[in-house]
């Protein structure tokens, strides 16, 4: 399973309304540290199949939910589960981090 992209009207279905926890990248195409990231998550989401979802939203497109979210920097993570988020942090890691940060955290 690859990421998937959320725009500001799908991101209660995809995000909020997902069955799996929702891992959620904010992020943008200019973002240096998004870029270094972005391979991570994707790798990250097939390795865990079907037992989580990541989600990125594009802040330049889908600034309202971004907004919501209170995002103030980039790349900024989210871990929805049940709709609710149970974790979030800000900033590149490695994938060794990210992974740990997903398994304490779903």
């Amino acid at each position: 399973m690859s990421t998937v992209a959320v725009t500001d009207a799908t991101f209660d279905d995809e995000v909020k309304n997902s069955d799996v926890p929702v891992v959620v990248d904010f992020w943008a195409e200019w973002c240096g540290p998004c870029k270094q990231i972005g391979p991570a998550l994707e790798e990250l989401a097939t390795e865990y199949g079907g037992k989580i979802k990541v989600a990125k939203v594009d802040v330049d497109h889908n600034p309202n939910t971004a907004a919501q979210m209170g995002v103030r920097g980039i790349p900024s993570l989210f871990i929805f589960k049940n709709g609710e988020i149970v974790s979030n942090r800000t900033g590149a890691a490695p994938k060794a981090a990210l992974k740990g940060w997903i398994e304490e955290s779903i």
